[in-house]
Parts: structure tokens; C-alpha cells; sequence
């Protein structure tokens, strides 16, 4: 059987770092996109509540009028 060369075993070191590193950025990219949601879900939940608060506030400052 014949050897690789030194070239072919370069190329596949080559090869399987890349393959790695794009595994990473595409769970990267995955996990920003989840964050991303995440937070514009926050920020819906934050002006719920301050509208809340808004209409808590209103209602007594007329009872105490």
C-alpha cells in the first residue's frame, strides 16, 4: 500500500481544522440568533410592565385626589 504523502496528510490536517472552525461559528451564530430573541422578548415583557405601572400609577393618583 502506498504512503501519503506529507502533502495529503497537511491537507487533511487543513481541512479538519477548517471544518471546525465553521462547526463553531455556525453555533456561534445559532446562539446569537437565540440571544437576539431572547432579548427583543425582554423587551416586550419591560413595556408591558411599564405600561402596567403606568396605568397603576394613574389609577391612584385619582384615588388619592
Amino acid at each position: 500500500m502506498a504512503k501519503k504523502s506529507k502533502l495529503t496528510r497537511v491537507a487533511v490536517k487543513i481541512g479538519s481544522a477548517i471544518g471546525r472552525a465553521d462547526r463553531k461559528a455556525h453555533q456561534v451564530v445559532k446562539a446569537g440568533k437565540l440571544a437576539k430573541e431572547e432579548l427583543a422578548d425582554i423587551s416586550k415583557q419591560v413595556d408591558a410592565l411599564k405600561r402596567q405601572l403606568q396605568a397603576a400609577t394613574k389609577r391612584l393618583r385619582r384615588a388619592l385626589s
